[in-house]
């Protein structure tokens, strides 16, 4: 059912409120029309539905899932370049993945459908936990919907600024060739010859889908995005450096974005029956900016609950432990104790391939997490372990106590027997 900006006396009463439409509504709706949960009242407000190809994820992980038919491509092995040379990582039994958002979109709708969702064409506003109920309102305080349980996904700034603050900023172009010029049998990861930036690291990439097709990017990370001519500038720069001629390739899509990497806490229960997700909801690896797997086991671990009768509340994104050791990266990174391509050549060079990518993922054990941390440059990283733990005493004597935590409802207001019966 869709609804466009249309306002009811009473707001639609349902179980479960997806607030945001993008990326990580998009595979809850699917994890749960996967689960069975064609019972459970389902609405999405958003004012845009999302549709067509607005962004590229890439990531790792085992072949065989169900995303499996909607990739546009794959690769079982990838190139991490450097001025010193070009390394091959074989990533078996893992492989990496990139998935246009199109088909995410699509069956996303489908899911929708299925479901019997209704949607809502209006922006959200403030979010009224009564721990109860939530009532969703529209930016003028009318209310839209009433429900037991809400997934926020609207993207947001961390509860307090991080000790380290950066993006990673992004511009790739889709290049199409009219004769065989790319190699489709192996991904460029990282490569590292564009020239470095002042403070930060920067990186191109090469995604390509067949050997006429593919995604160029330049990739920074660091304090402060580029212009549109700075952009365009690095770009050009490094298909020169793949050696590639502009004057023969035509520009199909230009993608662009911006995403946090910074140590601030994003909340991902503000209040008892409001779950964030996606970057919001801690999504987003801070050393990284990789945020599609961390989105893909929110959605599973959502659907998942519900259809066991229980909240549907997911596990943390990544290991505390993780997110220490993503504060301290960034902080030698930004305060210059180590650089940034020193930093991932090392990591990718005393590392096997498989370790790096499932300890990005928030996936390896403490013994792999030391191991990591040993192909770090140990005296540049100890100084800033030291400097990271002076200033979280000084941020925990500024702000006192920390708050009790939202209690967690012990059941969902609608069971999965509830659902499927």
């Amino acid at each position: 059912m869709w609804q466009r900006g249309r306002v009811h006396p009473t707001p639609v009463e349902v179980d479960l409120a997806l607030v945001g439409g993008g990326g990580a509504a998009s595979l809850v709706l699917a994890a749960l029309d996967r689960h069975g949960l064609t019972g459970l009242r389902v609405a999405v407000v958003d004012p845009v539905h999302k549709r067509g190809q607005d962004r590229t994820w890439a990531f790792w992980g085992a072949p065989g899932g169900d995303l499996d038919p909607l990739l546009s491509a794959s690769w079982s092995q990838v190139d991490v370049v450097t001025p010193a040379g070009r390394r091959v990582l074989p990533l078996t039994p893992l492989r990496y993945a990139m998935l246009r958002s199109g088909p995410v979109y699509d069956r996303a709708a489908a899911a929708e459908r299925r479901l019997g969702a209704v949607r809502i064409g209006a922006p959200a506003g403030a979010l009224a936990d009564d721990g109860d109920r939530v009532t969703v309102h529209d930016p003028e305080g009318r209310p839209l919907v009433r429900a037991g349980w809400v997934l926020d996904s609207r993207p947001r700034p961390p509860a307090r600024p991080g000790r380290t603050r950066w993006l990673q900023h992004f511009r790739g172009w889709w290049l199409a060739a009219d004769r065989p010029t790319f190699d489709p049998g192996r991904a460029v990861l990282m490569d590292f010859r564009t020239p470095q930036p002042a403070r930060g690291v920067s990186f191109g990439y090469v995604l390509p889908v067949d050997d006429r097709y593919a995604l160029v990017e330049y990739t920074e990370f660091g304090p402060a995005v580029l212009t549109d001519a700075g952009y365009d500038g690095a770009l050009r720069g490094y298909a020169g450096l793949l050696g590639l001629d502009l004057g023969r390739l035509r520009v199909r899509e230009v993608e662009d974005g911006v995403i946090p990497m910074t140590d601030g806490p994003f909340v991902a229960r503000p209040s008892p029956r409001v779950v964030r997700l996606g970057t919001a909801g801690g999504a987003t690896r801070p050393s990284t900016g990789f945020t599609f797997s961390a989105m893909l086991r929110q959605a599973e671990q959502v659907a998942g609950a519900l259809a066991a009768g229980r909240p549907p509340v997911p596990a943390p994104a990544y290991p505390r432990r993780h997110l220490w050791m993503d504060a301290v990266a960034l902080r030698a990174l930004d305060r210059g104790h180590v650089g940034g391509v020193e930093f991932f050549e090392r990591l990718f060079d005393r590392n096997p391939p498989e370790r790096v990518l499932r300890f990005l993922d928030g996936a390896t054990a403490p013994a792999e997490d030391l191991a990591v941390m040993r192909s770090s440059p140990l005296l540049p990283m100890t100084g800033a372990v030291l400097g990271d733990a002076v200033d979280r005493l000084r941020a925990r004597v500024r702000r006192g106590p920390a708050p009790a935590p939202a209690p967690v409802p012990e059941a969902a207001p609608r069971t999965a027997g509830q659902a499927g019966s």
